[in-house]
């Protein structure tokens, strides 16, 4: 079993114009006034591109077994086509090289969101020619780094991508376009497909890979209502299996497209692009926050939509338009989701039992709080003792999926560093070591010092047993 901690290159990197990175969506987007909050961007972030060594010292410290991060496709290759940028390159060679001399795993997704700007202004994923781009990109990086990359994650939310990216419009490219959605969901799966095609002509048929996927726990708000339980298959659909449908069945859902038939023929789906899409995985990863309560909605008054996602004039719910996502009980985090640790255990025994021969990990888990900084004996200390009983209550949700038979591999807190928070910018904060954004030093949160206590025991610790250094 995998113990971990995950980032994303755009949340924590900074050094955007340095080391021949070029633009991302993000840059474009968090610049683009009243988009983010605060009109916080990624420009400087938490500053990893220059204090990387002393992020790898932490994560030794942590006795982490593996390190989710991801690969900025603009540092590698700016532009998204054409030449590769060495120095780029060998920024992530030597975080690979440092993490493997601490004996830590390091977990590597290629796609966490920060779509090259080019590729952007081509039609970013509702062009076909951005999956195959996105080939050539993840070909080179298995070139380069090998078999150093433990795992390999091609996407990271593709679902986010493409339905807050391109439906709601809430994250970059801010695009509000039921058919831009449709269509990207459909261009992210074969991109998954065709990179995963790539890596293992590279690095063999053995090469490990994965995707990652935030999939939704709908729950019925009357399960005894027919009317609701359609209201979850609804959801779910465009959720969950308009991913889980073709990279593992090699099929869309049947009401989806059936409910989206007046607004596309889905004719961006070639013959052969499900054989494609289908491709073996060594491990699903899943991401898991909260959970979603839906009815059906009556078409009187105002539709509820406490989706847990930012609002916005655009919908991410396509071909569930008659959908309502209802407020859920406390307690919430910071980001006004719930805490539900039963819907990970219902959601890893769902997917057991749905892929029973799939293994799966949790790549990412956390909450954000209003963490508070106090001074004992001169030393900075951040007591969370909410965040410490989230990771605590979940992990032990997790380890009763395993009870029950559900193969899960690892676990990943969500996450290492405060960081970005897309378009929450600064003022949330998920991670286990606090950054201060003025100095950027970095201290470890209560959470922290609890977590490595679990690490270092591999057993599940009491949530008074927080040990400082």
């Amino acid at each position: 079993f995998v113990w971990g901690s995950a980032t994303a290159s755009y949340q924590i990197e900074g050094g955007v114009s340095e080391g021949g990175r070029g633009l991302s969506i993000w840059d474009t987007f968090s610049h683009t006034p009243g988009k983010t909050l605060n009109g916080d961007t990624g420009d400087v972030a938490d500053d990893h591109f220059h204090r990387w060594r002393e992020d790898v010292g932490h994560i030794a410290d942590l006795g982490l077994d593996a390190y989710r991060f991801s690969i900025a496709w603009p540092r590698v290759q700016p532009g998204g086509g054409g030449e590769f940028n060495a120095e780029g390159i060998g920024f992530y060679s030597d975080l690979l090289d440092a993490l493997l001399a601490v004996g830590v795993k390091p977990v590597v997704t290629l796609y966490h969101w920060d779509l090259p700007q080019e590729l952007q202004d081509a039609g970013g994923w509702t062009n076909r020619a951005t999956a195959e781009a996105f080939a050539v990109y993840a070909r080179r990086m298995a070139e380069e780094f090998g078999d150093r990359v433990d795992v390999w994650t091609t996407l990271n939310e593709p679902w986010c991508t493409a339905l807050l990216g391109y439906g709601s419009g809430v994250h970059a490219p801010g695009i509000s376009d039921p058919v831009a959605a449709l269509t990207a969901i459909h261009h992210l799966n074969l991109a998954h497909g065709l990179a995963v095609r790539e890596i293992r002509d590279v690095l063999g048929a053995d090469a490990k890979v994965s995707i990652t996927l935030n999939l939704h726990v709908v729950r019925p708000d009357d399960p005894a209502s027919d009317l609701d339980l359609d209201a979850k298959r609804k959801a779910d659909q465009i959720a969950n299996d308009s991913f889980l449908g073709p990279l593992l069945e090699g099929a869309y859902p049947a009401g989806l497209l059936e409910r989206t038939a007046e607004l596309t023929d889905w004719s961006f789906v070639h013959d052969g692009d499900l054989d494609l899409t289908r491709q073996p995985l060594t491990v699903l990863g899943v991401n898991y926050y909260s959970t979603a309560r839906v009815r059906a909605w009556s078409g009187q008054g105002q539709r509820q939509q406490a989706d847990g996602h930012k609002d916005s004039a655009g919908n991410p719910w396509i071909g569930a338009e008659d959908v309502e996502f209802l407020p859920q009980p406390g307690p919430w985090t910071a980001m006004g989701w719930n805490i539900e640790p039963a819907g990970l255990t219902d959601l890893l025994m769902e997917l057991h039992e749905r892929y029973p021969h799939l293994p799966l990990m949790v790549t990412e888990n956390g909450a954000a709080f209003d963490d508070e900084v106090t001074l004992t004996g001169g030393v900075a200390r951040v007591h969370d003792p909410r965040r410490v009983q989230y990771l605590h209550d979940h992990i032990e949700a997790l380890a009763q999926a395993r009870d029950k038979g559900a193969d899960v591999r690892g676990y990943f807190a969500w996450s290492l560093l405060d960081n970005f928070e897309w378009a929450y910018g600064y003022d949330r904060r998920f991670g286990i070591i606090r950054v201060d954004y003025t100095t950027q030093e970095r201290t470890w949160k209560d959470s922290a010092h609890w977590y490595r206590r679990l690490t270092t025991s591999r057993t599940l610790p009491a949530i008074t047993e927080i040990h400082p250094a």
